[in-house]
């Protein structure tokens, strides 16, 4: 059997083009992050933590600062015209899961769905501030 050579594809434009997503305000500018790009066909949103859109932490805790997080990363989607049901892949950080991991699994409940997207959870030492007990961040499709 003999192999048929195969002409080797070249990405379009579009596909190696990568544009940044934000939000107004957007709090990730003076720290040279982009809240999300988009790139290859897919939206990358940075680690989103429990503030609010003054930069403040969200008072309330874990639970508090987890749907904060999460209706950040929402808020980010939004402004690529996605959602929730385009995400295939989280990223949570915590910082002790053996106090929180059921909030996590509480979280992931009220904010995902089936199927549910592949998922990392990791214990961490710190955060960006040192009263976050949580970050989230999201790979979407780009549809």
């Amino acid at each position: 059997m003999t192999a048929t050579p195969t002409t080797p594809t070249t990405a379009s434009a579009t596909d190696r083009e990568i544009r940044k997503v934000a939000t107004t305000p957007d709090w990730y500018a003076p720290y040279r992050i982009s809240q999300a790009v988009r790139a290859g066909g897919l939206i990358y949103v940075s680690g989103q933590a429990g503030f609010d859109e003054e930069g403040n932490t969200v008072p309330g805790g874990f639970l508090a600062q987890g749907r904060q997080a999460f209706e950040n990363v929402r808020r980010v989607l939004a402004a690529a015209d996605a959602d929730f049901r385009d995400v295939v892949r989280v990223g949570i950080f915590v910082r002790n899961m053996a106090a929180d991991l059921d909030d996590v699994i509480r979280l992931r409940g009220e904010f995902l769905s089936e199927p549910y997207p592949a998922d990392s959870l990791i214990e961490v030492s710190s955060l960006a501030q040192p009263d976050w007990l949580i970050e989230v961040e999201v790979i979407a499709l780009d549809r």
